[in-house]
């Protein structure tokens, strides 16, 4: 049984925006292992509180993600 564990800040992802992850990630999971899979693939969506996540040291807010996904200054 295949499991994706994907981990996002917290507010970042759309309720649709994770169904969409979880859709295509079984997908790619079908693609190289064969239809049969699908219903044996889990996918799991862990949120991680916003500044709980650090990048170079530094904590990361689901603001400052969301900026940059916008293309503004994180």
């Amino acid at each position: 049984m295949p499991l994706v564990n994907v981990k996002v800040i917290e507010g970042v992802f759309s309720a649709t925006q994770k169904a969409e992850m979880v859709r295509k990630l079984t997908d790619a999971i079908v693609a190289v292992e064969g239809e049969h899979m699908r219903p044996l693939t889990l996918v799991v969506i862990e949120e991680i509180k916003s500044g709980d996540w650090g990048v170079a040291g530094q904590p990361v807010t689901a603001a400052e993600v969301k900026a940059l996904a916008s293309g503004g200054p994180g």
